[in-house]
């Protein structure tokens, strides 16, 4: 179907976190910084993961996969509003801003759906560790990172194709940092209410799905926990876990609460900071809490920072 919008290509004007000039050179330090702490953290849990022989194992192909995908979420946003700040130009394409929105979603909804398989592989390992090489094989890996991949591209092509259809009114204003799916709807001089359905039924799926599947595996885990004799034991079966755990939480709880905000609060820009506490806050967070939780993986990190092999 041909897009309705037939005039000329709208633009969008991001007005960011804040529109006070005094401000803009904190928020550009301020997101330089978290920008290039996520960058280098997440850096190093790959080259540790790569580098390190004992980590080429199933949880640690996925917690490099989804360093890599901190990375693009944190890519596709972070650089642009620091380039607008800098320029002093906060306009945006609408081709661009579709381009941004559906790698957002995209590296948003992978995110969301490899912490899923994250659980499915803690669920593995300690419900079934007899059959943990078999079930978790390197082709089973290999295609649960497509399948999550493929979920969410399709899900990404969805929302980003839907706008085309929109009859497009004239450049708008929005108060957001990156170019957000409902606030490039609701710019649209067509009736929304059938696509901001879409939206949020889309949405729910995304999330929903996933997260059924995070609150089945860590259900079996618990069960399966509790009936070990030794308290040792049972310590050690949830270290395993536990990193990945605080990182779920992590994610689940800022979104959560980003979304109860948008039903509190009218205001769009509250909304816009808000956002920043789980497409921002999250990916930077991610290593740290796997790094410092988690013995291997500081053996790896000090062994690629230093050159020591672990235990000496």
């Amino acid at each position: 179907m041909e897009a309705t919008n037939q005039t000329g290509i709208p633009r969008f004007l991001l007005l960011g976190l804040t529109e006070d000039p005094a401000l803009q050179p904190l928020v550009f330090s301020l997101f330089l910084s978290v920008y290039l702490v996520t960058v280098l953290g997440n850096l190093l849990i790959i080259l540790a993961v790569g580098s390190h022989a004992p980590l080429h194992t199933p949880m640690y192909f996925f917690l490099s996969t989804l360093s890599i995908t901190d990375v693009c979420i944190s890519t596709t946003t972070i650089p642009k509003m620091l380039v607008d700040i800098q320029a002093q130009d906060h306009s945006a394409s609408y081709p661009g801003c579709l381009s941004q929105l559906g790698f957002v979603l995209v590296f948003g909804g992978l995110e969301n759906c490899l912490l899923a398989a994250m659980a499915y592989d803690r669920y593995v390992a300690i419900c079934q560790p007899l059959r943990y090489a078999i079930v978790m094989s390197t082709r089973v890996c290999l295609l649960l990172a497509l399948l999550c991949l493929g979920f969410a591209t399709g899900n990404a092509l969805l929302h980003t194709l839907m706008p085309l259809r929109l009859a497009s009114g004239p450049d708008g204003e929005m108060p957001h940092f990156f170019c957000e799916l409902v606030q490039v709807i609701g710019l649209s001089c067509s009736d929304t209410s059938i696509h901001t359905l879409l939206v949020h039924s889309g949405t729910s799926l995304l999330a929903g799905v996933p997260l059924v599947g995070i609150i089945f595996s860590y259900s079996h885990i618990v069960t399966s926990e509790l009936r070990i004799p030794s308290r040792r034991g049972r310590r050690r079966a949830f270290s395993t876990c536990g990193s990945h755990l605080s990182v779920v939480c992590l994610f689940y709880a800022t979104g959560i609460g980003v979304y109860m905000s948008s039903e509190v609060t009218v205001s769009p820009t509250k909304n816009a900071v808000a956002s920043v506490m789980y497409i921002v806050v999250p990916q930077m967070l991610n290593p740290f809490v796997y790094s410092l939780r988690n013995r291997e993986m500081k053996g790896a990190l000090r062994q690629l920072i230093t050159g020591v092999p672990p235990g000496r």
